[in-house]
């Protein structure tokens, strides 16, 4: 098992006194003073690993709202007399991304939202939040659209599926050098619209191919009818990727037809439809990417604190961790440090390599969230389906 841990000792960081300090102590406050302070600062205000949230505006309470694991996930912010400026500091460690909101109670009214102070907004299905980007996260070159590299191909791919009962509805990207006589290595990724939407993946792959630092690939981004039926270990599911989608696949385009050219990837939920396809179907995949996988299990009693959707997911997580066994020869696992499911992610790492599986784990001072997801795809990638110096086609 390789570790990668992103972060490391704030060195040359020295703030002295935080700029919100030195502000309160002017000998006079109000709305102009406010105005001075704010112009040209960055919001939250990031000194060394000390990072003051602010909201500017009327109301009887503010709280910060994140989703760090273990610590206080409800945080106050006090008011500074005179104006109508609140503000707290927390500490956050060197390269740490976290998403936020902020909560606002005037009187019997509470509503919750984006900061408006801060222009840094992380966007998923189910809405937006704000971020900060602690002292140390930079947002990774290789996830911004790069002049020089050739854009691969999506097209749309509909399949009727007699498994799922249903119309499929996938992306097939196809690199930008693609060529029939060539045969190459092929990916599913789960939740693959909102992959493309949220992670920026395909950005991603066009970059990683064009850098050598991915073998060129054909991408299917498959994507779920009833996700919650769907992906906790389903069998009509497993059954549709292997018996309908490859086959298909395999018919119509120049992929490799052995278990190291073929790979399942997916986030949360995702991970399990990744994992549970495979362990249905031995042999069948080369590498699974794994990235923050719902892995809850119970070791006693049946209270696993998820909720009725991770029923399914505890069955076959219990059953699976009480007698083990290989589902890919690599596992690529990827988990942040905030988020709850880091435990049972570190947990599962000792288990899936005593099958006899390869893992790099990695984690990451990041939270359950697409960019944290998309930020580690490099890492993945790479390492399931290394440059054409190292990935042997033939």
């Amino acid at each position: 098992m390789s570790i990668s841990l992103p972060s490391q000792p704030v060195r040359g960081v020295h703030p002295g006194k935080l700029a919100i300090n030195r502000f309160r102590e002017q000998d006079h406050l109000d709305e102009a003073a406010v105005d001075a302070f704010l112009h040209e600062r960055q919001v939250p205000i990031v000194e060394g690993p000390r990072c003051t949230f602010l909201y500017r505006g009327e109301a009887d309470e503010v709280h910060l709202l994140h989703r760090i694991v273990n610590q206080p996930q409800r945080v106050p912010l006090r008011r500074i007399e005179g104006t109508r400026l609140w503000y707290v500091t927390i500490e956050l460690p060197y390269g740490s991304r976290v998403e936020y909101q902020l909560e606002l109670r005037r009187g019997d009214h509470t509503v919750q939202g984006n900061d408006p102070l801060n222009p840094q907004v992380a966007h998923s299905p189910v809405g937006s939040s704000s971020v900060c980007q602690a002292y140390g996260y930079e947002t990774p070159e290789w996830t911004q659209v790069d002049p020089d590299a050739r854009p691969g191909e999506l097209l749309d791919l509909t399949l009727h599926s007699k498994a799922l009962r249903r119309e499929t509805h996938n992306r097939l990207y196809l690199p930008a050098r693609f060529r029939t006589s060539s045969t190459y290595p092929l990916l599913i990724v789960h939740d693959g619209d909102d992959y493309l939407n949220y992670s920026a993946m395909k950005t991603v792959l066009d970059n990683l191919i064009h850098n050598l630092d991915m073998a060129e690939t054909i991408v299917v981004f498959s994507n779920p009818g009833d996700r919650m039926r769907e992906y906790p270990n389903y069998a009509p599911h497993a059954r549709h990727l292997v018996a309908e989608l490859v086959p298909h696949l395999e018919e119509n385009y120049p992929v490799l037809r052995r278990p190291e050219g073929r790979a399942l990837m997916g986030a949360s939920f995702g991970a399990v439809a990744s994992m549970s396809t495979a362990y249905r179907n031995p042999a069948m995949f080369g590498s699974l990417l794994l990235q923050s996988g719902s892995f809850v299990f119970t070791d006693i009693g049946d209270d696993h604190g998820g909720g009725p959707a991770f029923d399914p997911v505890v069955k076959f997580m219990n059953r699976y961790r009480a007698k083990p066994r290989k589902v890919a020869d690599r596992l690529f696992v990827s988990c942040g440090v905030y988020e709850p499911l880091i435990v049972p992610n570190r947990s599962m790492v000792p288990v899936w390599e005593s099958t006899g599986s390869t893992v790099r784990y990695v984690e990451a001072r990041d939270g359950h969230s697409w960019e944290n997801w998309r930020d580690r795809l490099r890492d993945g990638l790479s390492w399931i389906y290394p440059g054409p110096q190292k990935f042997v086609y033939e």
